[in-house]
C-alpha cells in the first residue's frame, strides 16, 4: 500500500487532483484510515491513473473518463470512443488551420496596406466636370 504522497510522486499527479478524482469517483483510494482519513493506494491503481492520465493527455473530460473506464475492456467500445475523439480533434484543427489563415491574410493586408503607404503618395485633386458623348 502506498500513501496518499508516495502515490502521487509515482503517478506525477498532484494529491490535491488524487482527492478530486476520490471525490468525483474516477479513482477511490483502495483504503482510508477512519482515525486520520488519509489515503492509501494500491500499486496496480498505478495502470489505473495511467489510464486516466492517458486520457485526459487526449482530451477527454472527467466525466466522460469515468465512462470510458467502465467499459474500457470491451475493443468495439473503446474504439468508439476514440474513434468519436480523433473526429472531433480533426473538426478543431481544421476550424484551427482556417483561424489561422484568416490571421495571416489580415497580417499580410495590413502589411500590404502599410507597404503602398509608404510607396505611393495618395492625393485627392478636383477636376471640372466635363460632358461626355456615348454612341
Amino acid at each position: 500500500m502506498l500513501k496518499i504522497g508516495e502515490f502521487s510522486k509515482l503517478s506525477r499527479v498532484s494529491i490535491r487532483m488524487l482527492r478530486h478524482y476520490d471525490d468525483i469517483g474516477l479513482l477511490k483510494p483502495a483504503e482510508i484510515d477512519n482515525f486520520t482519513g488519509y489515503r492509501y493506494y494500491h500499486e496496480k491503481q498505478l495502470f489505473d491513473i495511467g489510464r486516466i492520465t492517458s486520457l485526459k493527455d487526449m482530451g477527454f473530460a472527467l466525466a466522460d473518463i469515468i465512462k470510458i473506464l467502465d467499459s474500457y475492456d470491451d475493443k468495439e467500445k473503446m474504439d468508439a470512443f476514440l474513434s468519436e475523439r480523433q473526429k472531433e480533434l480533426s473538426k478543431l484543427s481544421q476550424e484551427t488551420e482556417y483561424r489561422l489563415m484568416l490571421l495571416e491574410t489580415a497580417r499580410n493586408m495590413r502589411y500590404m496596406d502599410s507597404i503602398r503607404l509608404v510607396r505611393y503618395q495618395r492625393s485627392l485633386k478636383v477636376i471640372a466636370s466635363m460632358s461626355i458623348l456615348m454612341l
